[in-house]
C-alpha cells in the first residue's frame, strides 16, 4: 500500500516534465534581425512574384511580364511559398513587436495574401498573380506603416 503514493507521486512528477513550461524553446530565438530577415527572405521572396506580374511600358512599348515557362511559374510560385512561410517567422516570439496583436494581423495575412498567389502561380493565371501580388503589396505597406513609418513621424516629432 505504501508504494501506491510512490507511484502516484512518480506519475505527477512524469506530467508535470511533459506540460509546456514558459520557458524559450529553441524556436523561440531569431537567428537574424528584422533588417536582415526582409532584406533575406521576405523582399527576395516577394519580388520573385511581383517581377512575374503585370506589363512594362517603355519607350520600346510594353512588355508582359508574365511568365512564359514552367521554370518562369515556378519561381513565382517558389518566391510566394517563401513570403507564405516568411509569416510565421514574423510572428515568432522574439520577432513580433507591440502591439502583438496587430503584428500577429498583418504577419498572418501577409501568409494569406502569398498562398493566394502561390494558387494563382500554380494555375498559370496572369491576372490572378497580377491581382494577389497587389493585395500582398497593401498587407505590406499597410504593415509598414504602422511599425515603420509611423513611429518614425512619432520620434521626428519629439
Amino acid at each position: 500500500m505504501r508504494i501506491l503514493p510512490l507511484l502516484a507521486g512518480a506519475a505527477v512528477l512524469a506530467l508535470a516534465a511533459c506540460s509546456p513550461k514558459a520557458e524559450k524553446t529553441q524556436y523561440d530565438t531569431s537567428s537574424v534581425d528584422m533588417a536582415e530577415l526582409m532584406a533575406h527572405v521576405v523582399d527576395p521572396g516577394a519580388f520573385m512574384v511581383w517581377r512575374g506580374a503585370g506589363t512594362e511600358v517603355t519607350e520600346a512599348g510594353e512588355r508582359d511580364l508574365s511568365p512564359t515557362t514552367e521554370e518562369g511559374w515556378k519561381v513565382v510560385e517558389d518566391g510566394a511559398v517563401i513570403v507564405a512561410e516568411a509569416g510565421n517567422l514574423l510572428m515568432l516570439p522574439d520577432r513580433a513587436r507591440e502591439p502583438v496583436a496587430d503584428w500577429n494581423r498583418h504577419a498572418k495575412l501577409m501568409t494569406v495574401r502569398a498562398l493566394e498567389a502561390k494558387k494563382a502561380a500554380e494555375a498559370k493565371d496572369k491576372k490572378g498573380v497580377f491581382d494577389t501580388g497587389g493585395r500582398l503589396y497593401e498587407v505590406c505597406v499597410a504593415c509598414h506603416q504602422q511599425f515603420i513609418i509611423a513611429p518614425q513621424e512619432a520620434a521626428e516629432k519629439k
